[in-house]
């Protein structure tokens, strides 16, 4: 990688880093809190958000015809949706401890938190929801697919493509076969590397229990 993607890179995570700031001064805006996997708002903004509510017959009525044509291909998408997501699983259960790849968090990419919106009917958190799974599942599937791709055959394509996932660019450049299994290898093991610094984290932010606290100091 050169210094000029490199810098561009670096730009690219000074503006997601600006980008996660600007989305906590709209949490503060909106006087919402995360608690763990609920998302509360104050009680005069959740009352607000109750009334502008639209009931469910009203919603009916401001439904599109061709929504209701549509529908039943939309939510049948949901069955081999689900069968991806299991094909998913299997394989990072079963491949990704042979190859010492870190395992995707799925929790990382898939929320439901539209539930907590008071000012969604039933019907509409029932499609906020399907969508959330949908997208948030093809995003978790993508990085999986990313760490795969980094772990065989980390080389980018001739051509260039919209929406390269986030490891795209440390790939090997397209034609370029200098050391071309010594660099690989350094990039398999810069994915180990990843896993195992978030094991460290993991274990650090563990509390000891009473039981591993030695007795002279409880």
């Amino acid at each position: 990688m050169n210094d000029r993607i490199r810098q561009i890179l670096e730009q690219i995570n000074a503006l997601e880093d600006e980008l996660r700031a600007e989305l906590l001064e709209k949490q503060s805006r909106w006087l919402y809190k995360i608690m763990g996997r609920r998302v509360e708002f104050e009680s005069g903004i959740r009352d607000m958000h109750r009334r502008l509510k639209l009931g469910v017959f009203r919603w009916f009525m401001t439904v599109r015809p061709q929504n209701y044509l549509t529908a039943p291909v939309i939510y049948g998408m949901i069955v081999p949706i689900v069968f991806f997501d299991l094909c998913l699983m299997i394989y990072q259960l079963t491949c990704f401890p042979i190859y010492r790849i870190p395992r995707v968090r799925r929790a990382d990419y898939i929320s439901f938190d539209m539930r907590h919106l008071a000012y969604l009917n039933w019907i509409e958190k029932f499609d906020c929801l399907y969508c959330s799974y949908g997208n948030g599942l093809m995003a978790y599937g993508r990085e999986i697919l990313a760490r795969t791709e980094q772990y065989f055959c980390p080389i980018k394509h001739a051509r260039q493509l919209r929406g390269a996932h986030a490891r795209y660019e440390k790939f090997l450049d397209y034609g370029d076969a200098n050391d071309l299994h010594a660099r690989f290898e350094e990039l398999r093991v810069a994915l180990v590397k990843e896993g195992e610094n978030v094991n460290e984290g993991e274990k650090a932010a563990v509390p000891p229990s009473a039981d591993s606290i030695p007795h002279d100091k409880v």
